[in-house]
């Protein structure tokens, strides 16, 4: 070690051990941002990643250097069905882990030793905390949220249970086949307060031995190093407005630097005091960034052609681009059938209806109307891959006969327009050829639809009480889940719905003139637009468009299970998923509307529909009209809210490539608000700050 005068300086490479949540890809993927971050340092440390996630979520940062080891090193809520919780079961995970605690806090901490490690950072992983102070090591938390906070919101009074079909004729023609349950969902009870707080407490003085707060976009209150919100967390949520308190988000529009902290925890007696106070800090967008040759013509084209879209599909002026992603779970292919015929005669909204245009922010969630100066388990994949099959089985697409053999049809009635649209405003009839797939494998009875509030700018189901997952996809249940079988129309012999005698006689006789076919029709949902659009599905295997002897509906494709998330989504005009950390972060920054399922039962959404408003274009699609397919109109409304924020950015970013391209012309550069992944500016500041306060 060279000596500069009294001083020494320690030329040691430092050492940096990330422990990441293994609840989601959205934990994953901004841990390998900000490793490549790291990495990319004048004087880059050696960064060791812990996590039970697959090692191929973090492969851009292995690529570059990063160690990966599995471990199991947090807890995860368990769900029977993607839109459920079971609380008990959470619980019975959670008591578990704290079981073999000790142990595997004295094994980490031992492992810490042997690779003097110089500091431990953590994304949402109480035990990494732990063990580093166990360690006598400096730790690190860097998150928008804790699992002190999800696994007390388990004692809320919100109960999620199945609502009862409004339209039970309805339902029944696109239940799925299967009318019996293989297992029943247990009912949906909140834990005991007095039964959490004693394990929450574990989790929560894990994260109080945390050092430093690097507190990311989208976050909620964090009761390990501010005092204030406390816990428990059902008190920060206003239930019937589904958002949080006032006090709540007063509190997460103050720097966390002006927040009273906590005290800080000494290290154990055989070390040295702590060198720094106790810190939290804000920390920009932590996001990967996709390839800047994706806003280029042939950068498109290339990633295009890699997922088998038509060359006269490429054209972004032309066709609109829909990307389905859940995080990491997988569709199975819907069984097509292909038929020509008269068009059905109900109407679809075209326009945005005037009531959602009303929305005073970007985003569509009732609660979080903030104007616009205010624009602040891995489960297991293939029991979602079979739920995921029955909402799209049984697909149709209708295809328009030659014009010669169409004949005049009076506009529907009224009564043949699904209740949810009828009073959305201005319609028009629209070809649904290549627009529409008719699903009778959804919507599931078992899952419960999102609620409506009253506020018109939501696409939303008929009242209940919210309810919200904690895994990483959204996907329909499947057929054994208990719903029931398709319920056919009583015909009379010429195949004609008998009119109800109460029914308008105008009515009456427009639904005997509708054959069996065209009655099912009426019930026929919109998952495009139009024909403009094209959808990408993400998570399936290569020979998905290929079982049972079938090919994928038309203007579906599937991307290739490894493609690169970030260049997708910066492709996209709208992308489907649901409302995690790592989706948002990557719309935002590339500027692409998102229409979102609901979760509302996970905590951290909260935070996130706060920032999405603030920074995105959000629209809510209830989990009823996710399920049956209706993604249309929320399609639609998304792409119309951030079509011009999405030219402006892909415009300035195709400007940044051909300027890279061609230095000499630097009129067309900017500065870089995205470097190697930390995106909002201050990522090199973040990170010195981070190795100064180590070296301290």
């Amino acid at each position: 070690m060279p000596y500069i005068g009294t001083m020494t300086v320690d030329t040691r490479k430092l050492t940096f051990v990330y422990y990441c949540s293994g609840h989601g890809y959205g934990h994953a993927t901004r841990v390998s941002a900000f490793t490549r971050h790291l990495l990319g340092l004048e004087r880059p440390p050696a960064v060791h990643i812990v996590s039970s996630a697959p090692k191929h979520v973090f492969a851009d940062s292995i690529a570059v250097g990063a160690l990966y080891r599995n471990a199991n090193i947090d807890p995860v809520i368990v769900q029977p069905l993607a839109y459920r919780v079971d609380r008990q079961k959470s619980v019975h995970v959670l008591e578990s882990f704290l079981a073999n605690e000790d142990d595997k806090v004295w094994d980490e901490a031992q492992w810490l030793k042997s690779i003097r490690a110089d500091c431990v950072l953590s994304d949402a992983a109480f035990l990494g905390c732990l063990v580093a102070h166990h360690a006598g090591i400096p730790s690190v938390l860097i998150t928008n949220f804790s699992f002190d906070s999800v696994y007390s919101y388990l004692s809320t009074p919100l109960i999620d249970e199945p609502p009862k079909p409004e339209h039970p004729a309805v339902d029944g023609m696109l239940s799925p086949p299967s009318a019996k349950a293989k297992e029943e969902l247990e009912p949906d009870v909140p834990i005991p307060l007095e039964v959490l707080t004693p394990l929450v407490k574990h989790i929560h003085d894990g994260y109080r031995c945390a050092d430093l707060l690097l507190r990311l976009p989208g976050a909620i209150p964090l009761p390990s190093f501010a005092m204030h919100p406390s816990l428990p967390s059902p008190n920060w949520v206003d239930i019937e407005a589904r958002c949080f308190k006032s006090f709540v988000t007063d509190h997460l529009t103050q720097p966390p630097s002006t927040y009273k902290l906590l005290p800080q925890l000494p290290f154990p007696d055989q070390y040295p005091p702590k060198p720094l106070a106790r810190e939290a800090r804000s920390a920009p967008l932590l996001v990967r960034s996709p390839d800047p040759a994706i806003y280029t013509a042939e950068g498109l084209s290339r990633l295009l052609d890699s997922i088998g879209v038509p060359p006269d599909l490429h054209d972004p002026a032309t066709t609109k681009i829909l990307i389905v992603s859940f995080g990491g779970q997988v569709f199975h292919k819907p069984h097509s059938r292909s038929h020509s015929r008269t068009p059905s005669k109900a109407a679809t909204p075209a326009a945005i209806p005037p009531a959602l245009g009303a929305s005073p922010a970007n985003s569509t969630h009732p609660a979080y109307g903030l104007p616009p100066s205010a624009s602040m388990d891995f489960a297991d994949p293939k029991r979602h891959a079979r739920a995921l099959n029955d909402a799209l089985q049984t697909v149709s697409i209708s295809r328009l006969p030659d014009s010669s053999q169409q004949e005049a049809i009076p506009p529907a009635p009224l009564r043949s327009i699904p209740s949810h649209l009828a009073s959305l405003g201005k319609q028009v009839s629209r070809s649904r050829a290549l627009s529409q797939l008719r699903l009778a494998g959804a919507p599931p009875a078992a899952v419960p639809k999102s609620p409506r509030t009253g506020h018109p700018a939501t696409f939303s189901a008929p009242a209940t009480i919210p309810t919200f997952q904690a895994v990483m996809i959204p996907p329909t249940p499947r057929a054994e889940d208990g719903f029931e079988a398709i319920v056919e129309p009583n015909w009379t012999t010429d195949m004609t719905a008998s009119p109800s005698a109460e029914l308008p006689l105008d009515v009456a006789t427009a639904l005997k003139r509708e054959t069996a076919e065209e009655i099912m029709d009426d019930a026929d949902v919109r998952i495009l637009p139009d024909e403009t659009w094209i959808a990408v599905v993400c998570g399936v295997s290569k020979d998905w468009g290929k079982e049972d002897g079938e090919e994928l509906p038309h203007n579906f494709f599937v991307a290739p299970r490894d493609v690169y998330m970030p260049d997708l989504t910066a492709a996209a005009d709208v992308l489907l998923g649901k409302l995690g950390y790592g989706t948002v972060s990557e719309c935002v920054d590339s500027c692409t509307p998102f229409v979102y399922v609901p979760r509302p039962l996970f905590i951290e959404e909260h935070g996130l529909r706060l920032y999405l408003e603030r920074e995105g274009v959000g629209v809510e699609l209830s989990r009823t009209q996710y399920e049956v397919g209706e993604w249309a109109d929320a399609i639609e409304v998304a792409w119309q809210r951030g079509r011009e924020a999405k030219a402006r950015k892909r415009k300035k970013e195709e400007g940044r490539e051909m300027a890279q391209m061609h230095p000499c012309d630097s009129s067309k550069t900017e500065d870089i608000a995205s470097i190697n992944g930390v995106r909002g500016g201050g990522g090199v500041d973040g990170a010195e700050h981070l190795t100064a306060h180590v070296a301290a």
